[in-house]
């Protein structure tokens, strides 16, 4: 047993001599794990009757023959090209209200009833087939959920989802304000989805009501959703056991992952980041995708070698930096370093896409070069850190709802984003050396002595009083501008902002200011000062000490930052847009109350993680970001890839430590 190390392999795209040369690269690299059939629903499906296997079984068969584990896909990440003739209704409509054709990926309506039953029928005959095969790991379902329509099934699907939510219709325009702007609804069938053609002006994050669009995006999330549970379903006819998932793709807005997590039998992943200098981002992908299963461990799905090919820009990932975030993975939790791609393909959008075998074929590459030294690494770790956890006292809280509802608000700002606010305070944490756990606003707080909810701006169920009981306990609570705005249904709390939270928080805010980006008000934190940007609360302390103060404009002096005494804890409130070196400053002084500042706490963009094993051997991963060596301060322990003792950590160096290591 050992971390899976492999990834996604379409043979199918390639004549059968070559499958043996891949192969052969395969053993070299170290490679165990292939996902296969991600893309094959035409293949295996050519016509409305007609299944052929030919193809797939000799893919599985040689991966089998090989040794190699299969992650086997149901192969519906796109309808083929007969099914949207045979049946319009599969393609999306899109937010302007167009029927689209065939073409693309994401390409197919989560409603259509014809959909539904050929994508679970192709799954169900995969399942069939497949099951009870010894070299399949895993079944991967769909391929990266996303993509809304807007079509008449859709509108009539919305509608049952709404008298499921509401039950009544004085509920849902209760709910909704429909009061405002004559929009009461008097018959279900008067409600349209929110587009461009209805309630939306200048995109898909201006709506003229809020609460419609909201629940719109909460339906399209549990459509895709019911797409997955049916392929599940139908694998499950033929095999109860092999674990089921499909692979997410972290911070990504579309999809609330929590309401899908209990679906999933593992949480899976795609990282690729926006740029090459976001570290402490895909550590937030990794805690978030951890936290959905309960802190479990999950499989990094896919990731590039080398570049991506899907941005305007796709730098080259620097020598050592693919082994450096494959490392990142396995320390946030990842039981599975997987690539996409496995061979490049010749054609079409993804031919110049990072591939661990190049079109040339060669071994003598700096990226196989690299591949193959991973995965002797890999081998050489064994299964030393299967099945570890990672041992978090600080939770952050990260909230789909509010995410949706924060962004489609007119006003106070809509410079301000969610995703912004919260990886500005996770990577603070990271930065510290914080071990943290991702969960959703409905997770139990009570392993946790810090709590972390940034852009809190929908307050749901007995939120505020869990938050309060961690106070009360000892715990530190920490949230920031925006938060207890808003109830579920997107309406204001009749009450002092932030609403719920106001008594834990000890604050009260009657005012904010809203600036454009090159306004800055700087804020003083002891005798320090830092610049603060896009948004300002006027908070006015109902109890609360005040630790930070704003240092112009005409509420200068007044409160920016407050900490109230909360039984035996702390709740502070962050109420300006600080820079990040001001968030990391109020942090610091929360984690150093409690004991939890990381070992390299100081060293800069040097990431620390924790993993527990089962047998209780805890591992420390010490990852280096930067392209220049760094002095460590004294650790205790050998690295596990090494035997050596730490030091000097190279660039885009990892340290694995153990004090037990000789007994693993």
């Amino acid at each position: 047993m050992k971390i899976r190390y492999g990834g996604d392999y379409n043979p199918e795209q390639w004549p059968k001599e070559v499958w043996e040369e891949d192969h052969r690269l395969f053993d070299e690299a170290r490679i165990d794990t292939l996902t296969v059939g991600v893309f094959t629903w035409a293949l295996t499906q050519p016509a409305p009757d007609v299944y052929d296997f030919t193809t797939l079984d000799r893919i599985v068969e040689r991966a089998a023959a090989a040794g190699r584990g299969i992650c086997l896909a149901t192969g519906t990440g796109a309808h083929p090209a007969w099914m949207a003739r045979a049946h319009p209704s599969v393609t999306r409509t899109d937010f302007e209200g167009r029927r689209h054709r065939f073409g693309q990926r994401h390409n197919s309506c989560p409603s259509s009833p014809e959909f539904r039953r050929l994508s679970a029928e192709m799954a169900r005959r995969i399942a069939r087939r497949y099951a009870g095969h010894p070299a399949i790991v895993a079944w991967h379902v769909g391929n990266e959920y996303g993509g809304a329509c807007y079509c008449d099934l859709c509108a009539a699907g919305f509608r049952d989802w709404l008298r499921s939510r509401y039950g009544s219709l004085s509920a849902l325009n209760a709910a909704w304000y429909t009061t405002f702007w004559s929009h009461t609804f008097t018959g279900w069938d008067e409600i349209e989805p929110p587009n461009a053609l209805t309630e939306h002006w200048r995109g898909p994050d201006h709506t003229a009501f809020q609460g419609i669009t909201l629940d719109y995006l909460r339906f399209m999330s549990d459509a895709m959703l019911a797409n997955y549970c049916d392929e599940k379903a139908a694998v499950r006819e033929s095999d109860p056991d092999t674990p089921v998932t499909t692979n997410f793709m972290g911070l990504y807005r579309p999809i609330d992952y929590h309401r899908w997590a209990p679906h999933l039998d593992f949480a899976s992943w795609d990282n690729y980041p926006p740029d090459d200098r976001s570290p402490a981002r895909m550590a937030l992908a990794h805690d978030l995708t951890r936290g959905l299963k309960d802190g479990q461990p999950f499989w990094l799905m896919e990731q590039t070698p080398s570049v991506t090919a899907c941005r305007d820009v796709n730098p080259l990932k620097r020598p050592g930096v693919m082994r450096l975030w494959s490392w990142q993975a396995v320390a946030h939790g990842a039981d599975a370093v997987l690539f996409f791609q496995m061979r490049a393909g010749r054609g079409a959008s993804e031919k110049y896409h990072g591939a661990v075998i190049g079109h040339a074929g060669r071994s003598d590459t700096r990226v196989f070069r690299e591949i193959s030294s991973l995965g002797t690494e890999l081998e050489r770790l064994g299964a030393a850190t299967l099945g570890a956890r990672t041992p978090a006292r600080v939770a952050l809280l990260f909230d789909w709802d509010s995410w949706w509802a924060l962004e489609i608000s007119d006003g106070p700002s809509r410079l301000v984003k969610y995703l912004d606010v919260v990886t500005t305070h996770h990577r603070a944490l990271w930065q510290l050396g914080a071990d943290v756990d991702v969960l959703p606003v409905t997770a139990s707080l009570d392993a946790y002595d810090v709590v972390v909810a940034p852009a809190l701006h929908m307050v749901k169920g007995d939120l505020a009083s869990r938050l309060s009981a961690v106070a009360e306990r000892g715990g530190t609570v920490l949230t920031t501008f925006l938060s207890g705005r808003v109830d579920e249904d997107d309406n204001a709390f009749l009450a002092d902002v932030p609403g719920p939270l106001g008594p834990l928080f000890g604050v009260r805010v009657d005012e904010w200011d809203a600036r454009e980006p090159d306004y800055v008000n700087p804020v003083t934190i002891g005798d320090e000062t830092f610049a603060s940007r896009l948004l300002f609360e006027l908070v006015i302390p109902q109890g609360a000490t005040v630790v930070g103060t704003y240092g112009a404009d005409f509420y200068a002096g007044t409160a920016a930052v407050t900490r109230n005494d909360v039984g035996a804890g702390q709740a502070w409130y962050i109420g300006a847009g600080l820079d990040p070196g001001g968030v990391e400053r109020v942090i610091r002084e929360v984690l150093a109350g409690h004991g939890l500042l990381g070992p390299c706490a100081g060293l800069h963009d040097v990431e620390t993680a924790t993993r527990v094993a089962p047998d209780g051997t805890a591992f420390l991963f010490v990852l280096n970001h930067n392209p220049e060596p760094v002095v460590l301060p004294p650790l205790d322990g050998v690295d596990l890839l090494t035997g050596e003792p730490p030091g000097t950590l190279g660039p885009h160096g990892v340290l694995i430590l153990t004090t037990e290591a000789a007994g693993r």
